[in-house]
């Protein structure tokens, strides 16, 4: 079984033929001589370098572009499965990015009146081909962030799915995926900030309040 060939073409925001996007894809796999240990090195990259932040929703389409995103210091989940997305495809790695909405069980108070919910909408992940099995990994959480939470972080060896943690270190129920929303070639950004506007507080995160307005 093998990839569709359109999981390594670039598109709008999986930029992955951008100079910049090649060179960083370039630098993380370095001497990587398979396919899992590549897909393991950049999942890495990805996860730790852009420090997750909740807060960092932007209703701006070019700041979804990977070739922008990887000069950022902290994301969220979307624009840090973007990245991944492009990186794999950079290095020969045919991929999509796939969303869900999940419940985060552990959301901070000031984040649950931010945003007037505990249900995540369209949380990015990656679906990388390695050998010919699709596997799937998310990389929005950076390993300070699992610390604090007393979750281990995610570990992707390329040869087994690597999605949010079920339960933190505790045994306490931690994120749980209520809705499969599909894979895609490219971020379906309408669709996105459309179910961003639709579910979130009106006010909890600025940028939306323009968003919900053109929506509806």
């Amino acid at each position: 079984m093998s990839a569709d060939p359109s999981f390594l073409a670039p598109a709008r925001f999986v930029d992955s033929d951008h100079s910049d996007v090649i060179a960083l894809a370039r630098e993380i796999v370095g001497e990587a001589e398979s396919d899992a240990d590549k897909a393991s090195r950049l999942f890495r990259a990805v996860r730790d370098r852009l420090r997750y932040d909740p807060y960092a929703v932007t209703v701006d389409p070019d700041d979804y572009r990977a070739s922008r995103i990887l000069h950022q210091k902290r994301s969220y989940c979307v624009p840090k499965a973007v990245l991944l997305c492009a990186l794999a495809r950079a290095s020969g790695l045919a991929a999509r990015v796939g969303f869900a909405d999940v419940k985060n069980h552990l959301s901070s108070e000031k984040l649950l009146r931010t945003m007037g919910t505990d249900l995540f909408v369209f949380h990015g992940y990656v679906e990388l081909w390695i050998d010919g099995v699709p596997r799937k990994a998310s990389p929005a959480f950076n390993a300070e962030l699992c610390a604090k939470f007393g979750v281990p972080p995610l570990e992707f060896d390329g040869r087994s799915d690597a999605l949010l943690q079920a339960f933190d270190g505790s045994g306490h129920r931690f994120m749980e995926y209520v809705r499969d929303r599909g894979l895609f070639l490219d971020l379906p950004f309408d669709d996105m900030l459309r179910a961003f506007a639709e579910t979130y507080a009106r006010d909890g995160i600025p940028e939306l309040s323009k968003a919900r307005d053109d929506a509806f």
